[in-house]
């Protein structure tokens, strides 16, 4: 985009070509008003009120483009009479309730009718009754909404759901006399709010992901949380800015807290906050707040027993769900002591990034979830998005639906949610151990053959072979006829027959026999019929192209291969590359601890089970905070190192008590934030000085980034073939966890307890003769586990999975490393 001068107000200002009028003026800080309009998302013209006037034509802000030169005047007289008229009508039998909408105090609503200075009412219509909805997690008041669509709009832009829409509501009409009295875009309004409302797709009941972010964009009460409404008033909370800690995404939040109640003065989360113009939240990060560890008081036996333990243990066992800096101190212990640190998934993460960046030449990716929401190109390989990292999955069907992007979806489970994006995204739903031939296929496809490593482009090549195929096509031929027309002859008065020869084009069918490349790749990940004629569609006025790799490749048999051929992809073709971290801190954990493979004689298990065990989530050895509790930094999985803050108190004994009684020194634990280790990318900033906000422009001001190293380069880009023959195309079973569920710590939150169990699709239950709640025997190679059925309405295929955020199911023990496994069930 070339970069241009336009001028608002009398202002000049620097924006893009083809930008929204509106989105150039609130990144420089000038006041247009919208309603309907969400940044990142398509314009609806649902409310009107952001029309300005560009080079002297009245037009709408949200949906017109800057050009160079134009000139924007944002009111005028009659722009003030349109917005005051607008805002009248959206206050047209609003109920009168704001003293107990959930609402109240944030409501756009009320903001823009004392911004218009709407003191009187000059329009009434005879109301409807419209009786209020539960859709579960979320409640919908039809009374209180002003139809501006932005639920609609982030449901089926951003989060690619498109689970709401709008209905017919069966009001009276408006009186036909309003049309010549009131102005043009007031009255267009008005008969949009007065016939619609908004509705499930699913009928009844809202078939979606539950992210709640409908919920968070409503400008009015409309659309609240079920367990949020009417237990407080906005204007009581204290916000506290925070980082979600449940996946890689690490998303801006806020906790908002304030006294439990009269008789209890000790701080409580009511809900969670989002800045929803810049970043999206799943419903773990929306409803998953309260998974604090309550009620500990330091117990100083507990305390001595957990300095006994230390000194006895010869390995510390832990998950990523700690802080960069509860990670440094651990590393500090291992240097001071020579302990064994144990995580494995951060371990398999941070063995693949080192044979990545050994051809890459780089310590990290280059790629980030901004840079696929730029894209128009997408692809996934190794991740069920939607729960490995949703924000990635709201990436992608941003790209698709904003940037008429084209995408391809490598993964062994059939995902509707994924298929319901766009028409525009192929799955290919190849066998476990393929994801190396899904690697394979996008350099063959994509990747400058001159350019890579000989022996590379050979093998590739190995993979094509020619065929001769008979097609049909459409060709023109040129058919001469006798036609016989009557002609009148002047002199008689009498019509004669005359024949003429007449020379015409017609299209004529012809089969002839063409030789086509024929790639065995697609037979290998199957690839859906006509694949080939769909890439090519795809692929037009295409430009830039996003690849994104997750878990499933981590802890491949052959990971470091899949590494390489990732290092490859990214250095040719033009894909920029982004992998999903594991678990919210398994980046910063990998980039800052030197782990280990084994464990010794006696560990001590933070959040995992260990000899002595210290604990955030109650239960263990010695109580610990959770994430919610704690001051310190994330690394996310766009390599940022993201401030969060303590939403409630731990009145036990945190990490750096130990760290201290063993013979580190340091007085708070975000002392160690500026200690982070430079030279694996971090920087020697101090907590207190990080910053958390975005700017207007939608700039993200969060922590920092990791500097990306420059590493030593192997000469030899080399990559070993794959064996077919591997794959894997017997039953088997997946490690992974339903939507809203991450860890043990999602589970603890009371809106989204759930217990464990075999996840199977609806279809697969069925063809088995299964119920929900039937015992099944679970069984691979590693062991056995009776576990009962429950259906997965978001999934499809005959692929079943296991979950690890229920603690009461050792799923791991099931898995040698690699995300599946071959099984057997059986019904009890």
């Amino acid at each position: 985009m070339n970069e241009i001068t336009i001028t608002i107000d009398g202002r000049t200002v620097q924006t893009q070509e083809g930008e929204y009028i509106l989105n150039a003026a609130r990144a420089n800080g000038i006041f247009i008003p919208a309603i309907c309009y969400l940044t990142r998302c398509s314009p609806t013209l649902a409310c009107r009120i952001c029309l300005v006037e560009a080079d002297g034509k009245q037009v709408y802000a949200c949906n017109a483009k800057a050009k160079q030169g134009m000139e924007i005047t944002t009111t005028t007289p009659n722009i003030e009479s349109e917005r005051r008229a607008i805002m009248e009508v959206y206050d047209v039998n609003h109920p009168l309730e704001c003293g107990v909408c959930d609402q109240s105090g944030e409501c756009e609503l009320q903001n823009y009718t004392l911004e218009m200075g709407v003191d009187e009412q000059t329009y009434a219509i005879k109301d409807t009754h419209k009786p209020a909805q539960d859709w579960g997690l979320i409640h919908y008041d039809p009374a209180l909404c002003i139809m501006c669509e932005r639920c609609i709009t982030v449901c089926k832009d951003m989060i690619g759901d498109a689970a709401l829409s709008t209905v017919a509501r069966g009001s009276d009409p408006i009186e036909a006399a309003f049309k010549e009295s009131m102005p043009k875009d007031a009255y267009a309004m008005w008969n949009k709010l007065n016939k619609s409302l908004i509705s499930p797709n699913a009928g009844d009941t809202l078939d979606c992901t539950n992210c709640g972010e409908c919920t968070s964009v409503c400008p009015v009460g409309a659309l609240v949380s079920s367990d949020y409404q009417y237990t407080s008033n906005a204007w009581e909370h204290k916000q506290i800015p925070a980082t979600c800690a449940h996946c890689s995404a690490g998303c801006q939040l806020s906790y908002d807290i304030k006294h439990t109640s009269v008789e209890n003065p000790e701080h409580k989360i009511y809900r969670v906050k989002n800045e929803w113009n810049y970043v999206s939240l799943c419903g773990a990060g929306r409803y998953g707040y309260d998974f604090e560890n309550k009620n500990v008081t330091k117990d100083p036996a507990a305390f001595e027993a957990a300095i006994a333990a230390f000194k006895q243990a010869d390995t510390i066992a832990f998950t990523s769900t700690i802080t960069n800096e509860e990670a440094l101190i651990l590393q500090r212990l291992k240097e001071k002591f020579g302990y064994r640190l144990i995580n494995e998934e951060a371990r398999a993460f941070k063995s693949f990034l080192n044979a990545y960046s050994a051809l890459s030449g780089t310590s990290l990716y280059g790629g980030d979830l901004g840079e696929v929401h730029a894209s128009d190109f997408v692809v996934s390989i190794g991740s069920a998005l939607k729960t490995d990292n949703p924000n990635a999955r709201f990436a992608m069907n941003n790209a698709l639906s904003m940037n008429k992007g084209a995408g391809l979806y490598f993964h062994p489970i059939n995902d509707p949610v994924i298929a319901g994006m766009s028409k525009s995204v192929t799955q290919f739903n190849h066998a476990p151990m393929m994801e190396e031939a899904a690697l394979y296929l996008i350099l063959d496809l994509f990747g400058d053959k001159a350019a890579m490593p000989s022996s590379v482009s050979e093998y590739l090549a190995g993979f094509h072979s020619t065929k001769t195929v008979t097609v049909e096509e459409t060709v023109d031929e040129k058919v001469t006829e006798t036609v016989v027309k009557k002609v009148l002859n002047e002199e008689t008065g009498v019509e004669e027959e005359v024949s003429e020869e007449v020379t015409k084009t017609v299209k004529k069918k012809v089969s002839k026999e063409v030789e086509v490349d024929e790639n065995a790749l697609f037979a290998l990940l199957n690839a859906p019929a006509g694949f080939s004629d769909t890439l090519t569609k795809y692929m037009a006025k295409k430009e830039r192209f996003s690849l994104m790799v997750g878990p499933d490749l981590y802890t491949h048999p052959n990971a470091a291969n899949c590494a390489r051929l990732v290092a490859l992809i990214e250095k040719y073709t033009q894909f920029s590359v982004t992998m999903i971290p594991n678990l919210s801190n398994t980046l910063g954990v990998a980039m800052i601890c030197d782990l280990d493979s084994e464990r010794g004689s006696y560990t001590i298990g933070y959040n995992t089970a260990g000899n002595f065990t210290l604990s955030a989530l109650g239960g263990g050895d010695l109580d610990m905070p959770a994430l919610n509790q704690q001051e310190g930094t994330l690394t996310n999985i766009d390599k940022r190192v993201n401030p969060t803050n303590a939403a409630l108190a731990f009145g036990g004994y945190v990490l750096n008590d130990i760290a201290n009684a063993l013979g580190l020194s340091s007085k708070y634990t975000v002392d160690y934030t500026a200690q982070l280790p430079v030279d694996a990318g971090f920087k020697a900033t101090c907590f207190d000085a990080l910053p958390n906000h975005y700017t207007n422009s939608g700039e993200e001001v969060r922590g920092y980034r990791l500097d990306i190293k420059t590493v030593t380069v192997s000469t030899d880009e080399s990559v070993t073939a794959f064996d077919a023959n591997k794959a894997i195309n017997e039953r088997v079973v997946y490690l992974a966890n339903p939507v809203l569920q991450f860890s043990p710590f999602t589970a603890a939150s009371h809106q989204l307890q759930e217990n464990g169990g075999l996840y199977v699709s609806k279809t697969f239950m069925e063809s088995n003769g299964w119920n929900e709640g039937d015992r099944v025997n679970v069984k691979t190679a590693r062991g056995e586990l009776s576990l009962n059925v429950i259906a997965d309405g978001k999934i499809e295929g005959d692929i079943t999975y296991l979950p690890t955020f229920d603690t009461g199911i050792n799923s791991e023990a099931l898995f040698d490393g690699y995300r599946f496994a071959c099984v057997s069930i059986q019904k009890v």
